[in-house]
């Protein structure tokens, strides 16, 4: 049996950036996420986010890529969203992702970066997070 730890840090906004995920959504949504997963096999460390997007700190199965991952966690729970009513519009993640690879000796660094997204939201606009995110590990082509 392979054994295979690769952590990733990623981030999926709301599509067009509206703000879905208000008055107590992006709890339901985060808690209906995290035992999904684990379902399939995707193992969650953190997730937390804002009002137009989410962070996650989660491990890769031996079998799983990292878009068929985000594919997962987005897919159903956008479906589960639109399903229970739980939005007046129709519910859409964005198609594009932000997703890098996390080293061990970080991981508390990215925990906090994650839980304290509410904080960091007061002060930072989202967009100018994913800018900050693509120019610290140097995306070229993106942003």
């Amino acid at each position: 049996m392979p054994f295979v730890k690769v952590l990733i840090h990623a981030v999926w906004g709301t599509k067009n950036r509206h703000p879905f995920l208000m008055d107590g959504l992006r709890y339901k949504v985060i808690n209906h996420i995290k035992p999904n997963t684990r379902a399939k096999s995707i193992y969650i460390d953190s997730l937390n986010g804002y009002f137009d997007h989410l962070h996650c700190l989660f491990r890769l199965n031996a079998d799983m890529n990292l878009s068929k991952a985000i594919n997962l966690i987005k897919g159903e729970s956008s479906f589960w969203i639109n399903k229970n009513n739980l939005t007046r519009l129709k519910f859409e993640w964005a198609d594009e992702y932000y997703g890098v690879s996390v080293s061990e000796s970080v991981i508390p660094r990215v925990r906090a970066y994650i839980q304290n997204q509410e904080e960091r939201h007061r002060k930072i606009t989202f967009e100018d997070e994913y800018a900050e995110l693509m120019r610290r590990y140097n995306f070229e082509g993106h942003g």
